[in-house]
């Protein structure tokens, strides 16, 4: 079903399950995306699992609002931007601390173990120290290394103008390299 079949599908005036069947539609084709766009913003699976559920009942509810003057995808990244960020600003976030489990399997063989718990450490410090960025830093540079996004369409998910996720990246990659060389 290609994108607009979609939005008239979803539309107010639809079958509920219809409306159901296109958010399950939605939900197949975006939701592995949204899921690690989510994981980016919080890095804890079972919050960012939580909060693409909740991005979705919203997106469920507001299909009827798409304007269509961008693409589906577009409408729903920003939808989950701002849910991520409103998660990030709220008291629970703020005032409750969460415990991580670091246990991780390894491989066998003893170059293998070398190379895997070096290649893991490597990446977990620069997903750590990404992480640790200001989250106008941090969203600007996940959008473009991770999710390989042009400055145009990250642009447009994020409501900032080009030139300021031009300065963003460099920015932000300039405190990247003051916290990697940090340690």
């Amino acid at each position: 079903m290609d994108e607009v079949a979609l939005i008239d599908f979803a539309s107010d005036g639809i079958a509920i399950e219809d409306r159901k069947r296109a958010l399950e539609t939605i939900m197949d084709s975006y939701g592995d995306e949204i899921l690690q766009l989510s994981y980016s913003y919080v890095r804890d699976k079972a919050i960012a699992e939580d909060l693409t559920q909740e991005i979705f009942v919203k997106c469920y509810k507001s299909l009827h609002t798409y304007k269509k003057n961008s693409k589906l995808r577009t409408w729903l990244w920003r939808i989950a931007i701002n849910h991520c960020k409103d998660y990030l600003k709220s008291w629970y976030f703020q005032k409750v601390q969460l415990t991580k489990d670091n246990s991780h399997p390894i491989a066998t063989g003893k170059q293998e173990v070398e190379q895997a718990i070096l290649k893991k450490d490597e990446e977990e410090s620069l997903i750590d120290a990404v992480f640790n960025l200001p989250v106008n830093y941090k969203e600007v540079i996940y959008l473009f290394y991770f999710e390989e996004r042009c400055i145009k369409e990250i642009s447009q998910l994020i409501e900032v103008k080009e030139a300021t996720i031009k300065t963003r990246l460099r920015r932000g990659k300039e405190l990247l390299k003051v916290l990697l060389e940090e340690g």
